[in-house]
């Protein structure tokens, strides 16, 4: 996570407050300038083979499925390539069944460290590995995992993200969730260097659906968004023991970086493609509907700033500066109404042989209806 964006929602009371503002306080709820940024980094994206038979969760990553499924890109720098290339290396993988969703990662670590021994407490105190999922892709109702080197563990789910004025639900438990941390070192020993950790998490699909209209377990070739964060702290030893360097931030550490210090923005996340052939063997196939779904983020974006600017909404695209509402393969241009409590905006896409029909509203939900199916009614999600 970003200490700097969520830290309200996240702990609790006049503590939570004072450590909320000494790590900066929260960021922009979503600009013009952030998507300027935030465009610049296409999301990533990663097939999941599947596998017959459960795997052993015991950190080791030394079954033959393991070793056939494929890394994924090193981890970058949050802020994408604006930044230097990350001290250490971070690399995860994905495999999944009829029961599970399976993920591991490798972390180079050259000092092993971990104190946070509480389930459900301010991991990211630590240096830690961390899951985002939002199954539907619509930027709402998605899971946070954190972890550290001592196999502590904090899940969470978000309705929505803090920009948006969601609160984290800390009382929210993956249930059946298995994790083990093999550690290739000796923890908390400044003494000496160590290689590093690896991670293996198994997350039932059952969790995974509490909060979720999508199919659990997927189909073969269904998408859902996914990322990966390491947050990584300096330290010095002081009698013995780390030490974190004062007036020193964290480094966030990203499989498909969102381009800004904020990790809460699901728009940006990667792809993973579950596939139902054996790990290694599919091919990715990128989402038709990404260009639509980036023109409508820059209205939301957009619409953000005019209303912090303002204290209204925009009533058209050319009060938000957008002066060609149309895209090149991002489908017809983009329609815009207010309504009772923001504004939606929209657009037509042509998928192979079918229309779809995007929308996106003012706290950033996105979502898509069949063109046949539209109407004023079904536009408007349940949830």
């Amino acid at each position: 996570m970003n200490p700097r964006q969520p830290i309200v929602s996240r702990l609790f009371g006049c503590l939570c407050w004072a450590l909320f503002c000494c790590m900066g306080g929260i960021a922009a709820a979503g600009s013009a300038e952030d998507w300027e940024l935030m465009k610049r980094i296409s999301p990533r994206g990663y097939v999941c083979g599947f596998v017959d038979k459960p795997l052993a969760i015991d950190g080791r990553l030394d079954e033959p499925a393991w070793q056939a499924a494929p890394w994924t890109d090193d981890f970058a720098d949050i802020e994408g390539s604006r930044k230097p290339t990350p001290r250490f290396r971070t690399r995860a993988k994905m495999l999944w069944d009829n029961e599970h969703l399976y993920i591991a990662a490798e972390l180079e670590e050259p000092h092993l460290m971990g104190t946070v021994a509480k389930h459900d407490a301010v991991i990211f105190a630590d240096n830690d590995f961390e899951v985002f999922i939002n199954p539907d892709g619509n930027n709402h109702n998605y899971y946070e995992l954190e972890l550290n080197a001592l196999n502590t563990t904090w899940d969470l789910h978000l309705a929505k993200p803090y920009k948006d004025g969601g609160s984290a639900d800390n009382s929210f438990e993956l249930t059946g969730l298995k994790t083990a941390v093999h550690r290739k070192g000796t923890l908390n020993n400044p003494a000496d260097k160590d290689e590093g950790w690896c991670v293996e998490i198994a997350i039932p699909w059952k969790a995974l659906a509490q909060h979720s209209k999508r199919r659990s377990p997927p189909s073969d070739g269904d998408q859902w968004r996914i990322d990966f964060s390491r947050v990584e702290w300096q330290f010095t030893v002081v009698d013995g023991k780390y030490v974190k360097v004062p007036n020193t931030p964290e480094n966030n550490w990203i499989w498909s970086p969102p381009g800004i210090i904020d990790m809460h923005r699901p728009e940006r996340w990667g792809y993973v493609q579950f596939s139902k052939e054996p790990p290694s063997k599919g091919v990715f196939v990128p989402d038709p509907t990404l260009s639509g779904r980036d023109r409508l983020m820059e209205v939301y974006h957009r619409q953000k700033s005019f209303h912090e600017k303002h204290g209204r909404w925009a009533k058209t695209l050319a009060e938000l500066g957008i002066l060609s509402p149309g895209g090149k393969g991002g489908g017809e241009p983009v329609e815009m109404k207010l309504t009772g409590d923001g504004f939606r905006a929209s657009l037509k896409m042509p998928i192979g042989d079918t229309t779809r029909r995007l929308f996106v509203r003012q706290d950033s939900l996105l979502w898509a209806d069949d063109l046949e199916k539209t109407s004023e009614k079904q536009n408007s999600p349940k949830g």
